[in-house]
């Protein structure tokens, strides 16, 4: 059985309610914190360089458990997808791995400065069970997305969602690194605020309160989407009941060779997205190794990030509808690649390479060296195009899916997402154990998005045939 095509006019899709659509975008809001706190800039630089101590030695620790919960969610992902599709509805899949990332996350809070090897051993598998969690309830949410609105309006639906997503990081960002997280050398939050709430620095429990207070904000920002988002499901054939799961994923699989726009598409994202991973992975802690950034730098480098991405995200969802999602990724592709050799061009004392500077001088303020301000400017040209190739990157998907397998797909695209995102972090961590050096470790992510920029050269970004 072939894949069926994508949907068509006669298919069309009518709007759901606005409170619908705004509970739908919730939960980009609601799940952004992991990503942002606890992966990219705040918790992922202190386990580093604090819980382990050793901040080359913590990126390869890091490094192998995100290639270890990449490899799950790979293989996890198109079962799942396969096995939900014409079999149920998707909102009781994401309230039970909506359960496991609230665990896994408030399980951070035993992440104590220079942890023993049995303390790090289970922060590592917490970080595990909330990062498959969190990429097993985006299968299904992204699954829901293509019921609420035309096929014309995906790429607005999916940007705004990011865009909401990264507004959501900023403002938890902002909460706990200006109100709560403080600069161990000062007392102070990088706002100059004592903590709101009296914690113990020496345990470093602002760091570690990271994990739960993203596992709260996930809590309170899914009720609307529980209450409000349709949860549309279509009896399956007559037929459906009597294949397995893996039968029906291997019948798709096995006929992908036929839609090659397809096919290209989720390997050139294999490709991109575990280059664009490794970025906000490792970002941070290499600002952190090179600079010595502490909680206040980070945080301000976080929130200028995050902030940029939302206005990428706002306007790559307009320009995919207006001139097509494979565009728009392509172009973001190329921005990224440059600021990711700018970036790797610094170091202590260089710029650009081979360009001399100061070093930061001792107890200078916060990017207040010629280094640490051209990382900040290439920073912000990755972050404001890192959220269009991935928002576009959801709506091409949900263009090209059939409706009635579209959860599988979903599963597909996460797998796409994990299936070599072992590779990058195993890559970066082997490399910087052999080295010594972040910086050349984190030279190889340049393949990834170069081959899949090359891949994506041969997709065609179709809109629905009209029936």
């Amino acid at each position: 059985m072939a894949i069926p095509a994508a949907n068509t006019a006669s298919e069309a899709v009518r709007p759901a309610p606005l409170h619908a659509l705004v509970s739908w975008v919730l939960y980009d809001w609601a799940s952004q914190p992991y990503y942002t706190l606890v992966l990219t800039f705040l918790f992922a630089p202190y386990f580093a360089t604090v819980v382990v101590g050793d901040a080359a030695h913590g990126q390869t620790l890091w490094g192998y458990a995100a290639a270890a919960a990449g490899v799950m969610i790979a293989i996890g992902s198109p079962f799942l997808g396969a096995f939900a599709d014409g079999r149920g509805r998707r909102k009781p899949w994401i309230a039970l791995f909506g359960a496991l990332l609230v665990a896994g996350l408030c399980a951070l809070w035993i992440a104590k400065p220079g942890a023993d090897q049995g303390t790090i051993f289970l922060i590592l598998a917490a970080f595990v069970i909330a990062t498959i969690a969190a990429e097993f309830t985006q299968v299904f949410t992204n699954a829901i997305m293509p019921s609420l609105v035309p096929a014309d309006q995906l790429g607005r639906l999916s940007g705004t969602g990011w865009a909401v997503g990264y507004a959501g990081g900023l403002v938890s960002l902002a909460l706990m690194a200006g109100l709560v997280v403080a600069d161990p050398a000062t007392g102070k939050t990088i706002l100059g605020f004592e903590p709101l709430i009296k914690l113990d620095a020496a345990a470093r429990e602002g760091d570690r309160l990271v994990g739960p207070f993203a596992a709260l904000w996930f809590v309170v920002f899914m009720i609307p989407f529980f209450l409000f988002v349709p949860d549309t499901h279509k009896p399956p054939p007559p037929d459906a009941q009597k294949r397995t799961a893996l039968a029906e994923l291997w019948d798709t699989i096995s006929h992908l060779p036929r839609h090659p726009d397809m096919l290209f598409f989720l390997i050139a994202r294999m490709l991109y997205i575990d280059g664009l991973t490794a970025i906000f992975a490792f970002g941070g802690i290499y600002g952190a190794a090179v600079f010595g950034w502490q909680a206040m730098e980070l945080g301000i480098f976080g929130i200028v990030l995050t902030l940029t991405g939302v206005f990428g995200a706002i306007i790559g969802g307009v320009m995919d509808d207006r001139v097509g999602a494979r565009n728009v990724i392509l172009v973001a592709l190329l921005i990224l690649l440059a600021g990711i050799f700018g970036i790797l061009s610094i170091d202590k004392t260089h710029i650009f390479y081979n360009l001399e500077v100061p070093a930061k001088a001792p107890g200078s303020g916060p990017f207040s060296s010629v280094g640490e301000k051209v990382f900040l400017a290439f920073a912000m040209v990755i972050g404001i195009v890192a959220a269009p190739v991935q928002a576009a990157s959801r709506s091409l998907l949900a263009r090209l899916a059939p409706p009635d397998k579209v959860t599988q797909f979903f599963g597909l695209f996460a797998f796409s997402g994990k299936v070599t995102a072992f590779f990058a972090p195993f890559l970066i961590a082997t490399v910087t154990a052999a080295t010594g050096s972040e910086r050349i470790g984190m030279s190889a992510i340049a393949f990834f998005l170069i081959a899949g920029m090359l891949l994506m050269l041969k997709v065609k970004d179709r809109q629905p045939a009209p029936g």
